[in-house]
């Protein structure tokens, strides 16, 4: 504030001088200087002093909707609009989305599956349900890709790979992942794009061999794989828009923090009754006794 910089640096400079240099009046800095100063208490303090640590750890993505549950859920008692004074007082203004392209490769000859899961986005317990998707960070070395396996139940990234080419490679990795951690039953749906690298013999195969039922979104519609996207867009806008990545290698170790440490782990969400992914599954395993 202009005002508070004339207070702290009156000694070193005239207030004549200071007040032209920021084009004060000193009357104005005067009346400003005569009023009475609110003292913040310790509670206040401490509300801001978090509000403004989630706010940096999320990298300036926390909306106050998701900032206030955030602190109900370490303690603090307030209410959104509270939480959107206070954001608005401490400047801390959240990042804007941008739009993406589409990295989808459906010019091919491969069969197509039919969409079965038809949106249903909301399965009745984990590994019913996976979704997958590709999409795309530049660093300073050129184009590196990402590719994902979510499980739909909890929104949890169950499987992911990185890589500078976008083939059916890097797809089968990201699977091979969530196979290996989960162990998923024969007969779990797995939903894609009309990708080459989805439509592809080898993967298909893959697929075959777990028992897994192939889906695929319509053509040209991103809302058939809707929490894929929505990841992708959390990712972008979240943790990586403002990154300047100089190597490859730096970008997959910062998605590996985002996905780890951050949205598997941290990250709240409004489908899963503002609670993790980690912690949403882990109430189920609790109640149900599934490992």
């Amino acid at each position: 504030m202009k005002y508070a910089f004339i207070r702290s640096n009156a000694a070193s400079y005239p207030v004549n001088h200071l007040c032209r240099l920021l084009g004060v009046e000193r009357s104005t800095y005067y009346s400003w200087l005569g009023r009475p100063r609110k003292i913040i208490g310790p509670e206040e303090l401490a509300l801001r002093r978090r509000t403004k640590m989630l706010f940096a750890g999320s990298r300036e993505s926390l909306g106050s909707r998701m900032m206030a549950a955030n602190l109900r859920r370490e303690g603090f008692t307030v209410g959104r609009e509270r939480v959107r004074q206070l954001m608005k007082a401490m400047d801390l203004a959240v990042k804007q989305k941008r739009k993406y392209q589409i990295t989808t490769d459906s010019g091919h000859d491969y069969p197509v599956a039919e969409n079965v899961l038809n949106r249903a986005f909301s399965p009745d317990a984990p590994n019913q349900v996976w979704g997958t998707d590709i999409t795309y960070l530049w660093t300073q070395e050129g184009w590196v890709y990402l590719a994902v396996v979510i499980d739909l139940y909890s929104r949890r990234v169950v499987g992911w790979a990185m890589d500078r080419r976008m083939k059916q490679a890097l797809v089968i990795r990201a699977l091979m992942m969530a196979i290996n951690l989960r162990q998923p039953p024969s007969g779990l749906l797995h939903h894609s794009d009309r990708g080459s690298q989805y439509a592809s013999h080898a993967y298909r195969k893959l697929l075959k061999q777990n028992g897994m039922i192939a889906s695929m979104s319509r053509k040209g519609n991103c809302w058939d794989n809707a929490p894929v996207e929505r990841f992708f867009g959390s990712l972008k806008r979240e943790w990586t828009d403002r990154q300047l990545y100089r190597t490859r290698n730096e970008a997959i170790a910062d998605v590996r923090e985002y996905i780890g440490a951050y949205y598997n782990s941290k990250r709240l969400h409004s489908t899963l009754d503002c609670m993790t992914p980690m912690d949403y599954e882990s109430i189920l395993n609790n109640v149900s006794t599934i490992g």
